[in-house]
C-alpha cells in the first residue's frame, strides 16, 4: 500500500469522504455513483485517492458486497462526523450572513393580522430577510421613505398628487354610530384625524359646501380612536370602506352628504430595489386587493 504521510499534513477532503459513507451504506460503487450523481469510475477514483491519503485500505472488495474494513470504520466514524460540522457550519453561516433587511412602513389600518399572514408567507419565501415594519400616519411614511430611512411604503393620498409605482383607488364612505346616530345634530360633530390629517379638510368642505353647519368633536391620530368614537356617537367620520365595522352606519348619498372620491393608495420603492422589496410589493398589492373585495 502506498505509505502514509505524516499526520499533521494530511488534509481529508470531503468530497472524497462523503464518496467513502456513500459506498459504504450502500454496500456498492454502482450504487453510491448514482446517489453522488457522478460515475462508478469516478467514485472508485475518489476512494483510491482517500485509502492513499490514510495509507491504509478503507474498504473490503472482495465479496460482492463492499464493507468497511477495521481502518474503514474508524475513516467512516469520522468523515460523518466532518461531513456533519460541515453542514452545520454552512447552515449556521448561513444564517448570520442576513440577508438584507427591508424596512415597510404601512397606515395603521394596513398593518394588520390580514397583513401579518401575507407576512409570513413572505418570510418563509425568504427566510434570510429581516423585515422591519412601521405602522404611522401616511404623510409621516413618504417623509421617511424620501428620508431614506424606508425601502418600501404603502401610504393613502390623493390621487395623482405623487407618482407611485403601484396605485389603486380608494373608496371611502360617511360613517355614523348606528346606535347613537350625529347626523341630525346641529351643527353636525365631526370625528376626524388632527390637522393636516387625511380626510378632515373634504369633510368640511364638503359640509360647507351643503351649508351645514359642523363642529370638530373628537380628534384622533389613531383609526381605532376614530373609529371607536363613531361607534361611541361623538360624531360622524369619513374613512376607507374597509375600515367601517358593523357597529358603524353607512351614509348614503340619500343622507345629504357627497361622495368623496379623491384619494388613492400608492405603493412606492426605488428603480434600484431588490427582487425581495418588489416581491414584497406584490404582496402588498394581494393585500389591498382583497381588502377591496371585502368591502
Amino acid at each position: 500500500m502506498v505509505s502514509s504521510l505524516k499526520p499533521n499534513r494530511v488534509l481529508f477532503e470531503l468530497d472524497l469522504l462523503k464518496a467513502l459513507v456513500a459506498v459504504a451504506e450502500s454496500g456498492s460503487f454502482t450504487v453510491a455513483a448514482t446517489r453522488l450523481h457522478s460515475t462508478q469510475s469516478t467514485v472508485s477514483q475518489k476512494i483510491r485517492r482517500l485509502e492513499d491519503l490514510a495509507g491504509h485500505t478503507l474498504l473490503d472488495r472482495s465479496n460482492r458486497t463492499v464493507s468497511p474494513t477495521e481502518a474503514g470504520h474508524i475513516a467512516l466514524r469520522y468523515a460523518r462526523q466532518m461531513l456533519t460540522a460541515n453542514d452545520n457550519l454552512a447552515q449556521s453561516l448561513s444564517g448570520t450572513m442576513v440577508a438584507i433587511t427591508v424596512r415597510l412602513g404601512l397606515p395603521e389600518d394596513f398593518a394588520t393580522g390580514a397583513i401579518t399572514k401575507l407576512l409570513s408567507t413572505f418570510s418563509r419565501a425568504y427566510p434570510h430577510v429581516k423585515l422591519e415594519v412601521t405602522s404611522g400616519l401616511s404623510r409621516d411614511l413618504y417623509h421617511s421613505y424620501e428620508q431614506g430611512e424606508q425601502d418600501l411604503v404603502l401610504i393613502k393620498q390623493r390621487r395623482h398628487s405623487r407618482a407611485a409605482v403601484i396605485c389603486r383607488p380608494e373608496k371611502l364612505a360617511w360613517i355614523d354610530s348606528a346606535r347613537q346616530p350625529c347626523l341630525d345634530q346641529d351643527p353636525v360633530p365631526l370625528v376626524t384625524f388632527p390637522q393636516r390629517g387625511l380626510y378632515r379638510d373634504d369633510m368640511i368642505q364638503a359640509l360647507e359646501t351643503i351649508g351645514r353647519p359642523w363642529r370638530i368633536s373628537y380628534t384622533s391620530s389613531s383609526l381605532t380612536g376614530i373609529q371607536e368614537a363613531v361607534v361611541s356617537g361623538m360624531g360622524i367620520s369619513l374613512l376607507p370602506r374597509r375600515a367601517v365595522a358593523k357597529e358603524h352606519r353607512i351614509l348614503t348619498r340619500r343622507s345629504g352628504l357627497p361622495d368623496i372620491d379623491a384619494y388613492e393608495i400608492g405603493i412606492f420603492f426605488r428603480p434600484s430595489a431588490s427582487a425581495p422589496i418588489r416581491d414584497l410589493a406584490n404582496v402588498l398589492v394581494r393585500l389591498i386587493d382583497h381588502a377591496r373585495a371585502r368591502s
